[in-house]
């Protein structure tokens, strides 16, 4: 390796591991902002919290790195440009696509990483993410009583509480208890002065020691249905244990998930998708099938010739003959509506279908449209970079962010234009790249040519450009 190719990668570097890790920490923090009222409240514990933190850095990957790299190249060659670096290495006689070509090459290799990582890596991080959000959205709310509200989070009770005293709300007032777990249908209130509340063996039982209290026991008489039993206790000290297993976390099988289309790989995906299309496929055939009983000709005399026949020889009366013509109206007109109605069923089960195909297509393209776009990144900010020639955090961060944006719409766009089915899907999903890669060729083509893009001639030839043709109309007039 030359040193030209050492010195462009070493100022490459910094700036890619540094914006990767802050890219990578600002799309973290907004997917657990995203998640933010499932996690709070429960009691989950650093490592379910880790877990998560760690799944969500695995799948923001694909989208941090073009980014990354847009934002480190454009500070890279700015940078060489601000120091006159690269006016140096062009008076040595090395065109500037030499110049580009370490951090191309690198950039090449971010690609097809991205592909196998996209492919490989993503759909297992996918559905260790999910099916570990799914069990925590589904855990309750940890052990939360309130002064003066009934809380029935503890199955089988309702506990209320009117004062909470002490550093940690420990220590209870006017405490009762609704007991509804006895089977038999018996019903125990529990009303206490005060109590304290603590947890009991590692936390997997809650403690509740109650002071000066009565118990209230109802349970339904044998002798009288309709009556019942009363039964009052008084005590000085009752301690009650309550489990707390239902707050744990449940696991449920990753297998029930790993048939969603985010779960999947590059083959997987291909497989699900033709077996959705074959079954498109046989649905419309099947529909002219259907169809055909709703068809046969109705075994009436529509033409009025045999009803004047009938009318002449029979001698009988045309208002006789009028029922026969509304049956055939009516007939006709059920017919018609069980069609329509058959039809759009029909319809709206081949467009369900159809959305299905498409968003299983949409992964697909994902993953080359998601590793292409770190080239197009490259070749958008390297460019630009040399032609404004501005270092640092300030320009290249303010470009890099409006060019992101640019194509993060855009790549939006075409992903919902093509689960809506207005465009086909895969035009759809290389909207973005087909749309900014002229850009990045005439930014390419700028730099070669050292034109200084954003100089202000370009504003000062603006107005001649745009008074051309007004002077060629007046010669013609």
């Amino acid at each position: 390796m030359k040193k030209l190719d050492k010195l462009i990668l070493q100022a490459f570097a910094g700036p890619f591991f540094l914006t990767f890790a802050v890219v990578q920490f600002i799309f973290l923090m907004q997917f657990m902002m995203k998640y933010m009222d499932d996690l709070v409240g429960k009691d989950l514990g650093l490592g379910v919290i880790a877990q998560l933190l760690f799944y969500f850095s695995v799948l923001i990957v694909p989208i941090s790195l073009p980014l990354a790299v847009l934002l480190s190249s454009l500070m890279t060659f700015g940078t060489l440009g601000e120091h006159h670096e690269l006016t140096a290495i062009k008076t040595a006689g090395i065109s500037l696509t030499r110049i580009l070509r370490p951090v191309l090459l690198v950039s090449m290799l971010l690609a097809g990483g991205a592909f196998w990582f996209n492919n490989t890596i993503v759909p297992l991080a996918n559905l260790e993410a999910y099916s570990l959000l799914w069990d925590v959205r589904q855990q309750k709310l940890a052990l939360d009583i309130r002064e003066g509200v009934f809380y029935n989070g503890i199955p089988g009770y309702t506990i209320k509480v009117n004062q909470k005293l002490g550093e940690n709300g420990d220590i209870l007032k006017g405490v009762m208890i609704y007991d509804h777990t006895q089977s038999s249908g018996s019903m125990r209130v529990i009303l206490a002065d005060s109590g304290r509340m603590f947890t009991r063996f590692g936390g997997q039982y809650l403690g509740l020691e109650l002071f000066r209290g009565r118990m209230y026991v109802e349970q339904p008489s044998t002798d009288n249905r309709n009556g019942a039993n009363f039964v009052r206790q008084n005590f000085g000290r009752n301690l009650i244990t309550f489990s707390l297993s239902s707050f744990g976390l449940d696991r449920t099988k990753t297998e029930l998930f790993a048939a969603n289309k985010m779960m999947l790989n590059l083959d997987q995906l291909a497989h699900f998708t033709d077996s959705l299309h074959q079954r498109v496929r046989i649905e419309r055939v099947q529909l002219i099938t259907q169809l055909n009983p709703y068809y046969t000709y109705l075994r009436f005399d529509t033409t009025g010739q045999a009803a004047a026949l009938r009318v002449q020889n029979w001698k009988v009366s045309p208002a006789e003959l009028r029922p026969v013509s509304l049956n055939i109206t009516q007939q006709a007109a059920n017919r018609a509506r069980n069609v329509r109605s058959f039809l759009g069923t029909s319809a709206e089960r081949l467009t369900n279908l159809s959305k299905e195909t498409a968003n299983y297509r949409i992964e697909s393209f994902k993953k080359f449209t998601q590793s292409a776009a770190i080239l197009l990144m490259f070749l958008i900010g390297a460019p630009l970079g040399a032609i404004i020639k501005k270092g640092g955090l300030g320009v290249p961060i303010l470009v890099s962010i409006v060019f992101f944006i640019i194509y993060y719409v855009l790549s939006i766009m075409g992903e919902k234009y093509g689960r809506e089915m207005v465009m086909p899907v895969g035009p759809g999903m290389w909207l973005a790249t087909s749309l900014l890669l002229p850009v990045g060729l005439f930014f390419l083509y700028q730099a070669r040519h050292d034109s200084g893009l954003l100089d202000i001639k370009w504003a000062q030839l603006l107005p001649n450009w745009l008074r051309w043709p007004l002077r060629g109309y007046k010669k013609v007039s």
